[in-house]
């Protein structure tokens, strides 16, 4: 890789993770390599009505574990999660919440969701509407902003560099580290709190998606429900969730003796500029926004090890995924091992990204690839090496991260083993 002329090699010294598998990265990543899945009947309101009756919800959060009662009022659940997993990505990466002083206009935040905190807007409407003025929330529709969970981490890591909160469906997660990535390279910021959440798992969101017709109805089978790339896959899952990583430029984080996880090499994101649902079905913009990632890394797609794939688990986008794969890699995409995140911790819409982008870190450090459970029926549109249900020991020194979103929203992020001679 021949590095940008005075452009800062980025590095993950710090990851935080909360989703259906657990409250922490660790759980999260022993879910994923022993193939377990989080999916389970929804508790969070009464589905009995609906046709899809589970998610993947993050299960016994207590937001007082992390933030005063009085703080958690003020939140919606996304910016709940955020400060969480904030709280343990700072300290996974041995920085102190808050920051001393001089170093806080050199730590940025980037911090992105699909919907945010919009339980705070519902709620505070019901009330006004029944209750009337003098009830009515006065921060509500402020705590309701999409920025919302970024404004509460970089309040709690003191951080007060750069802000920001990417807003792309499906693809959030991934590009909101990508462009984190960004701000470290160009030196704007030495270190980015970066990451994706999601928390609305809500009666009309999953109503919403149901007349969709996009949601697995397998009630009677929650956990074997989401089944990427399988013939009898049925639609997604939704869940919730919140990765977080700080990202940190690489002599800054040597000088502090800080642990690194994996190099990120590059990003990019692109449109599909067709539909408001589907996907382009030639998947012209799926497979721009990988070529453009590697070409931004300066990777050869040869060397690609591994790839973490969208995989949602419906019928047509995982059949799209695998054709702009197949388009970019040609021969090699079939012997390259390609896994769902997805086909245990559900689609975390915003967060899914970030927590996959976690997960494709753990792997460049155990060298360990995680599986798509649920795979036993090969479908004839994908029919690449999908890792089926037994994570695997494989070389792993490029891996990326694809993440296709509603709108047209396309993003992947490259990462690499770390290796301190890189050239």
């Amino acid at each position: 890789m021949e590095l940008r002329p005075n452009s800062q090699r980025v590095v993950i010294t710090g990851m935080g993770a909360i989703s259906p598998l657990g409250h922490t990265t660790a759980e999260l990543w022993d879910g994923l390599v022993a193939g377990r899945s989080g999916i389970s009947p929804i508790t969070q309101f009464d589905a009995s009505g609906l046709p899809t009756r589970f998610a993947g919800e993050v299960k016994n959060f207590d937001p007082a574990k992390w933030m005063n009662v009085k703080e958690t009022r003020r939140m919606g659940r996304a910016s709940q999660l955020a400060v969480a997993t904030a709280h343990e990505a700072l300290a996974d990466a041995g920085l102190p919440a808050p920051a001393p002083e001089a170093l806080q206009e050199d730590i940025g935040v980037l911090i992105g969701t699909g919907v945010g905190n919009f339980d705070m807007a519902e709620d505070g409407l019901q009330v006004f509407r029944t209750r009337g003025l003098r009830a009515a929330n006065p921060i509500g529709m402020v705590a309701a902003l999409a920025n919302m969970p970024a404004h509460h981490v970089s309040q709690l890591a003191q951080a007060k560099g750069p802000i920001n909160a990417v807003v792309a469906a499906c693809a959030t997660g991934t590009q909101a580290i990508g462009e984190a990535a960004e701000y470290v390279r160009r030196g704007a910021a030495k270190i980015m709190i970066a990451g994706g959440v999601e928390g609305m798992i809500r009666d009309f969101v999953v109503a919403g998606f149901g007349l969709m017709r996009a949601l697995s109805t397998r009630n009677d089978s929650p956990q074997t429900a989401s089944r990427p790339f399988d013939r009898t896959r049925d639609g997604f899952v939704l869940s919730e969730g919140c990765g977080i990583v700080v990202l940190e430029q690489l002599d800054h984080a040597k000088a502090r003796g800080a642990r690194i996880y994996a190099e990120v090499l590059g990003h990019a994101s692109s449109s599909d500029a067709y539909h408001i649902a589907a996907p382009d079905p030639d998947g012209a913009g799926a497979m721009r926004a990988m070529k453009w990632a590697l070409r931004d890394a300066r990777i050869d797609p040869s060397e690609v090890d591994y790839i973490n794939a969208h995989g949602t688990s419906t019928q047509v986008n995982d059949a799209v995924e695998t054709l702009a794969i197949k388009t970019l890699f040609g021969e090699q995409a079939y012997g390259i091992p390609i896994s769902s995140t997805k086909s245990m911790i559900g689609h975390a819409m915003g967060a899914a990204g970030a927590l996959e982008a976690i997960g494709m870190a753990m792997t460049l450090v155990t060298q360990h690839v995680h599986p798509t459970i649920n795979y036993h029926e090969p479908d004839p549109a994908c029919d690449l090496n999908y890792v089926p249900n037994e994570a695997r020991e494989a070389r792993v020194r490029v891996a990326i991260s694809n993440s296709f979103g509603l709108g047209g929203h396309n993003a992947c992020l490259v990462l690499a083993q770390y290796r301190n001679g890189r050239t």
